[in-house]
């Protein structure tokens, strides 16, 4: 399964273009405008399973940074600005990583 069978290939080209630049990266649209916010829960897990690069059950720091490339190979990079209020945002216990469960809380929907 890839991210295009559950958001819209519009939707994503049309949220990534929205974070061009350095430092303007928002995960709350993002979210809006990708559809993520309209997701159930079992579709935001499975795209945490598809964002969970090396398949670990947690989406460490350094996976983090490469968030938008998950969605086109060719995206920018998160700037560590961008990649620590993310992780902040999602990691609800402080260990430095997102379970699955922290797509879900993200407080986005």
């Amino acid at each position: 399964m890839s991210l295009t069978d559950i958001l819209s290939p519009s939707d994503i080209a049309a949220a990534l273009r929205d974070c061009q630049a350095p430092d303007s990266f928002s995960p709350k649209k993002f979210f809006q405008i990708s559809g993520m916010s309209k997701k159930s829960s079992s579709q935001l897990k499975e795209i945490f399973r598809i964002l969970d690069n090396d398949q670990s059950g947690f989406i460490e720091e350094d996976e983090l940074k490469y968030f938008l490339q998950r969605f086109e190979c060719g995206a920018r990079v998160l700037t560590t600005s961008e990649t620590k209020t993310f992780m902040a945002a999602a990691d609800h216990d402080g260990d430095g990583k997102i379970g699955a469960e922290g797509i879900d809380c993200f407080n986005y929907r």
